[in-house]
């Protein structure tokens, strides 16, 4: 039994008189664990469960990371996810509300992820956020939905972080045939690895993270996510961290759901109207979810930025 659901995809009369196209949102912050993550984790997490994994470690202390604890709770394997101290009391807490054990490591993810990895035993398996094709598969399954609705979009509009939903949605298109339809790949300003590496004809990496959407906060997009802005149709976003808490506002209003600023950068490319969606009518947005962010979160955001 597939760990995640077959999330609705909707046409918003709001977004679309907005901005005079049809935007369609797949909403993926429905899934059980609040976001996208959970179908290439469960898909990961499934298989190395029938390879024998005794436990499974993770080291996100976002999405990623509450998605490997909650499959290891479907699945009655046990998790452990290390973290990062920058990691906040609510993400702990999610994680944790799984059944996990949370392990608190490192002032960036990279250290937390080293001891991750360190602590790996020929009987665990471990769950990267974002580089596994395994993920990749899994994440792919949004588009197979999609056209299994009747609906082929122009473009595709999504949030990058680390690249792996860049990558799921890519090959999802490219399974589907539909090799024609644009990426609209979105970060936010001191997140932007993406467009760093567009601009600079290479995988290269932020020397920091500035942005307060934090489940972007890779400072390097994966092999497979560079080699996909070099070889397909992709336009690279980057928008405010101001204009990402706002689309989370006004998505509340629009759509009664809340989701977090990484996936309000998606949404932001759609409310500011960027002139990279210029030349498409039919338009499918990846509302990739997220469960870190509250209103009250937003609230404050909205205050200060």
């Amino acid at each position: 039994m597939a760990l995640h659901i077959e999330t609705p995809l909707l046409n918003s009369r709001a977004l679309s008189l907005h901005s005079d196209r049809a935007i369609w949102l797949k909403l993926e912050a429905l899934q059980p664990p609040g976001s996208f993550k959970i179908r290439g984790i469960g898909i990961a997490c499934e298989e190395y469960a029938r390879r024998g994994a005794s436990r499974f470690i993770s080291s996100s202390g976002g999405n990623a990371g509450i998605a490997v604890a909650y499959a290891g709770r479907q699945l009655g394997i046990p998790v452990i996810v290390v973290v990062p101290e920058t990691t906040s009391a609510r993400a702990r807490a999610l994680i944790a509300q799984e059944g996990a054990e949370v392990i608190v490591h490192g002032a960036a993810w990279q250290e937390a992820n080293a001891l991750a990895q360190a602590m790996l035993t020929p009987q665990d398996a471990f769950l990267h956020p974002f580089d596994d094709p395994l993920l990749w598969q899994g994440h792919a399954g949004m588009i197979d939905e999609v056209a299994s609705a009747g609906l082929k979009p122009d473009a595709v509009v999504l949030s990058v972080g680390g690249g792996g939903l860049l990558a799921g949605v890519a090959e999802g298109l490219q399974r589907n045939g539909w090799d024609d339809v644009a990426l609209v790949a979105v970060e936010t300003e001191g997140a932007a690895s993406l467009a760093a590496a567009v601009a600079a004809r290479d995988r290269v990496a932020l020397p920091a993270v500035s942005s307060i959407a934090t489940s972007l906060a890779a400072r390097q997009v994966c092999a497979q996510a560079y080699a996909i802005s070099q070889t397909r149709l992709l336009h690279s976003v980057v928008v405010s961290d101001k204009a990402a808490v706002d689309a989370c506002q006004r998505f509340i209003d629009d759509q009664r759901l809340v989701v977090e600023p990484a996936c309000g950068a998606a949404l932001a490319a759609v409310y500011g109207k960027v002139p990279q969606l210029a030349p498409y009518r039919n338009v499918l947005v990846i509302v990739c979810g997220g469960v870190t962010a509250t209103t009250q979160q937003l609230d404050h955001w909205t205050a200060t930025l």
